[in-house]
């Protein structure tokens, strides 16, 4: 028997894994009538980036997707490696077992291959957390990593039955994070993992951008840890984490809601003027309308051709800039 990390399910919790049950099965319900590759490759992309930019890699979101297409990007070497890695760790995560620390192993292999000298294996050396210049704890010794991950894989494997793997699975990200078993990478693949335990749960976690969450809740996802390393438990980080996973779960129904819609008839005859892989600018695509007003043009039909997928931006990164342009989606 392993020894079960130390944890307490809350009512707040019990309600936060029946809603995001609730959203997991409108979502299938969406995926099984109309599946949408388009929006699983942005997720993808979103994940990559989020989890990466958490970890300050300053590569853009559009970066990452060039990368993803095979165009060639300029930024920092090790940068543009991690981003890499971190594609094919993904296009990956499906053919491990989460419950298998071998396969753990073997995903961090990938995550910081040609980064890290301990790439694939448990760290050598001592370890301890910082915020900027504050120390904020020490991990536990090397010689005890080994032994610690076996337990909580253990307790994964026994609990797989008995805890919601909604739950588990953050039990899993916050004690992995705690140990810090790796030199290099444990962010990323706490992350992953967790990821990849959810994914096992119900496939369509492959595809939903929780890292995309927690970057927007960057300084929370840090505090809530450093409450519990303080606290001897991961009640703060389960609820933190439940909240990051229903609100990406709600990211996602409204996104897929958005392309399930038939796009009003006066946006397709509008896109059907656009030639294919031509960009146009706002001014260009309001004489193709004979349109007069640029506000009343940019409301009435960039704004929804956006959200009905129907047109792409020439510069995703840089919405606002007075150079942008956009094509049709093909």
């Amino acid at each position: 028997m392993s020894e079960a990390p130390p944890f307490t399910i809350s009512q707040t919790m019990l309600d936060m894994v029946f809603r995001i049950g609730e959203l997991v099965n409108s979502i299938e319900h969406y995926e099984l009538l109309d599946p949408h590759p388009k929006l699983r490759k942005q997720n993808r992309i979103r994940s990559i980036h989020s989890s990466c930019a958490i970890e300050a890699n300053s590569l853009s979101v559009g970066q990452v997707e060039d990368i993803i297409d095979g165009r060639k990007v300029i930024g920092p070497k090790d940068e543009v490696l991690e981003v890499k890695n971190a594609i094919e760790a993904y296009s990956l995560l499906g053919d491990f077992d989460p419950y298998s620390m071998d396969d753990f192993l073997k995903l961090h292999g990938i995550i910081v291959r040609n980064l890290e000298k301990e790439a694939g294996r448990f760290r050598s050396g001592a370890e301890g957390v910082f915020a900027g210049d504050r120390f904020v704890y020490m991990c536990p010794p090397p010689e005890f990593v080994p032994s610690h991950m076996e337990n909580l894989f253990a307790w994964l494997n026994e609990s797989s039955s008995t805890v919601n793997p909604l739950i588990a699975s953050c039990v899993f990200h916050y004690e992995m994070v705690f140990i810090h078993p790796f030199s290099d990478g444990n962010g990323r693949m706490a992350r992953l993992w967790q990821t990849a335990l959810l994914g096992k749960w119900k496939a369509i976690f492959h595809w939903i951008p929780i890292e995309n969450r927690i970057l927007k809740a960057q300084q929370e996802y840090y505090d809530s840890i450093n409450f519990c390393n303080s606290a001897g438990n991961s009640n703060r980080f389960i609820e933190f984490m439940l909240r990051m996973i229903l609100n990406a779960l709600e990211d996602s129904m409204a996104e897929i809601r958005t392309a399930t819609e038939a796009p009003p008839r006066h946006l397709t005859k509008f896109i059907l003027k656009m030639e294919s892989g031509k960009y146009y600018s706002v001014k260009e695509l309001m004489e193709l309308q004979s349109y007069k007003s640029r506000p009343s043009f940019l409301r009435s039909y960039i704004k929804p051709a956006r959200e009905h997928g129907l047109i792409e931006m020439e510069y995703p990164d840089s919405p606002r800039t007075t150079k942008q342009r956009y094509k049709r989606t093909e």
